[in-house]
């Protein structure tokens, strides 16, 4: 079952790794929870791929998987001039944002223990 799983997981990271140029991607980590690659190419600015395996998992049952694998392909292809790191899922700003929030309210709140 598992090795079904890491089946499934490395063909949905290759269809979507599929569309930069032939041989400038190697697997440089492949470890528990994520799959990533180094590029090397001169003319692209990407130079890392990372990928989730839980979220290529998910990918791989789902039912819009091939509308979504074509997605990631446009954005990997429009990103690897611009970026260095291509990331999925992406971080999510909002996520962060509320962190720093929960962060600095934490921050205010005196302990119980000076209270009493």
């Amino acid at each position: 079952m598992s090795t079904m799983k890491l089946m499934d997981e490395t063909k949905v990271a290759e269809a979507i790794v599929s569309v930069l140029p032939e041989g400038v991607l190697r697997i440089c980590s492949d470890d528990r929870e994520s799959i990533r690659y180094a590029v090397r190419a001169a003319d692209l600015t990407l130079r890392t791929i990372v990928m989730s395996r839980a979220s290529l998992r998910r990918l791989a049952q789902d039912p819009q998987q091939a509308v979504k694998i074509e997605y990631l392909q446009r954005d990997l292809l429009r990103n690897a001039t611009r970026r260095e790191e291509f990331q999925y899922p992406r971080p999510s700003r909002l996520f962060a944002k509320v962190a720093d929030a929960k962060r600095a309210a934490m921050a205010l709140v005196r302990p119980i223990a000076s209270v009493l």
